[in-house]
């Protein structure tokens, strides 16, 4: 069964203080919040996004979406990328609002009883420099992209929607099972 938790709503235009689930209203770290909607759910959502490495960028590119892949890491709550310079993608994202995603769908559990799940943020994506530190922790990027040496660029994204979908399994014998007579 899929089942889909909006973590944060509202837009990037939307700065209100009110009461959480109210229109306008942010919680604690300034994203937007709504009912249905817990800060205990953003903070799944950007825990799941740490625990895996690589996910999907959503990008227009001459008014067409695009879909590229690139590394991300979690940095204070923020969601930053690293990619390939030399395919050009960071200049369509700079200064734009993107969406970002990643899932768990590869890495199944044997017996498929674990639940997949998958989450997406969007927000304003901005071109930035980090630090050594913050460089080393991305690791070895690939030597080659389409044959070009790889040459990293880092885009940093400012969440301000964030959506959980998870897949639960039943995990009874009679749900893994089935009998064809």
């Amino acid at each position: 069964m899929l089942f889909s938790r909006p973590s944060d709503t509202g837009t990037a235009k939307d700065h209100g203080t009110g009461t959480p689930g109210t229109p306008g209203a942010r919680d604690a770290s300034g994203t937007a919040a709504s009912a249905g909607s817990s800060g205990a759910d953003r903070l799944r959502a950007i825990e799941l996004l740490g625990s895996v490495r690589y996910g999907r960028l959503a990008i227009s590119m001459r008014a067409l979406p695009f879909l590229a892949v690139a590394r991300h890491l979690v940095i204070e709550d923020r969601v930053v990328l690293r990619m390939h310079r030399g395919l050009g993608f960071h200049e369509s994202c700079d200064g734009s609002v993107v969406a970002y995603g990643a899932d768990n769908f590869n890495t199944p559990a044997p017996g498929g009883t674990e639940d997949l799940w998958s989450v997406q943020f969007t927000g304003p994506v901005e071109i930035m420099d980090p630090g050594p530190g913050q460089r080393e922790r991305f690791g070895t990027g690939p030597a080659e992209v389409n044959g070009e040496h790889f040459d990293p660029v880092y885009l940093r994204l400012d969440p301000r929607l964030a959506h959980m979908h998870t897949l639960a399994f039943d995990a009874s014998p009679s749900g893994r099972t089935r009998s064809v007579t």
